[in-house]
């Protein structure tokens, strides 16, 4: 019996292994540039989706169809103030236009708010 004991002593003395510390400074940096990526992501898909029914609308895609007509809800919802910005005679061109600036807008207000999300966070660029 006294053998069983010391040896149960014995396991119970050996040093846990320590862990890493974590290096907060750089989970951080991920964190906020992992932020900043889908800022950026966003804003592309966003002017992918303007840009792709422009495309349609061009294309003179069937307007009946599930597709085209889910771009267009979104598209009409993400063109915010541009949908009737300029107002041309030809439909294809005001589309062209005004979803076409629309999404170059959010092209840029993407890129400059992922720059400073990235900058405030203090991750590098």
């Amino acid at each position: 019996m006294g053998e069983h004991a010391e040896e149960a002593q014995e396991t119970e003395a050996k040093p846990r292994p320590q862990r890493t510390p974590v290096d907060w400074r750089r989970t951080r940096e991920r964190t906020v540039s992992f932020i900043a990526s889908l800022v950026r992501w966003a804003g592309l898909l966003f002017a992918a989706v303007l840009v792709l029914h422009v495309i349609f609308v061009i294309g003179e895609a069937n307007q009946g169809n599930g597709i085209v007509s889910f771009v267009r809800s979104w598209a009409d919802g993400l063109s915010l103030g541009f949908k009737d910005l300029f107002t041309p005679s030809d439909a294809k061109l005001r589309v062209l236009v005004n979803y076409g600036i629309a999404a170059v807008f959010w092209l840029i207000v993407s890129g400059i708010l992922a720059k400073i999300i990235r900058r405030v966070g203090g991750a590098g660029a």
